[in-house]
């Protein structure tokens, strides 16, 4: 087990870095509670030239500021008033390219997830949806900007080998605004049945 190191976020190919997200572990340490869940489903936001990216033609405002800066950075932004929604930044500085992490499951600390989740009771949490998953995680805006490589919200490596065979992509999903662009087969996933622990 591994955390990743900045050159993994340096690279600029957004849809072969979203792919690869895919059986990494996405961390966090909040309020002194780790939790950890394995990344089964990302979508890739291409940047400036990217219809369906917050970044399209330039665009650059305070919310959007951290997918301007190095490879390795969170961007969080709210949606709908309410859902936080974690991006992992790639590439480097000014080349504003994100991968929103939209589901994963659960690896550590799950009665924490089931709290955070208003499910203390229930027999299993799941974390299909982007909203979802930063709740359980504990993630919000004020993560917005915050280093990977750091202690509060990271990535690790486990060693989870996914089959390239059992990778589905398609399109990405409510982005129906950016044209053509919403075609673009930048959403890829695994059904969690088929990663195992090397």
């Amino acid at each position: 087990m591994t955390r990743l190191a900045r050159k993994f976020y340096l690279r600029e190919d957004v849809t072969e870095v979203s792919r690869e997200l895919l059986g990494k572990v996405l961390c966090s340490q909040l309020d002194g509670k780790i939790t950890k869940a394995i990344i089964t489903e990302t979508e890739a936001y291409a940047g400036i030239g990217d219809r369906a990216s917050h970044a399209y033609g330039g665009r650059r405002t305070a919310r959007t500021d951290p997918m301007y800066r190095r490879g390795g950075t969170a961007y969080v932004y709210l949606c709908y008033g309410m859902h936080h929604l974690f991006n992992v930044v790639v590439g480097d500085v000014d080349m504003p390219l994100a991968i929103l992490v939209r589901a994963a499951k659960p690896l550590e600390g799950t009665d924490i997830m089931r709290r955070r989740r208003g499910q203390p009771g229930a027999a299993r949490i799941g974390l299909a949806g982007p909203g979802v998953l930063s709740q359980a995680l504990g993630i919000t805006t004020d993560l917005t900007g915050a280093s990977l490589l750091e202690d509060r919200v990271w990535i690790e490596d486990h060693r989870i080998a996914v089959d390239s065979q059992e990778v589905s992509v398609g399109p990405r999903i409510g982005v129906d605004y950016a044209g053509k662009d919403a075609h673009l087969p930048y959403r890829f996933s695994i059904a969690i049945d088929s990663v195992s622990i090397r």
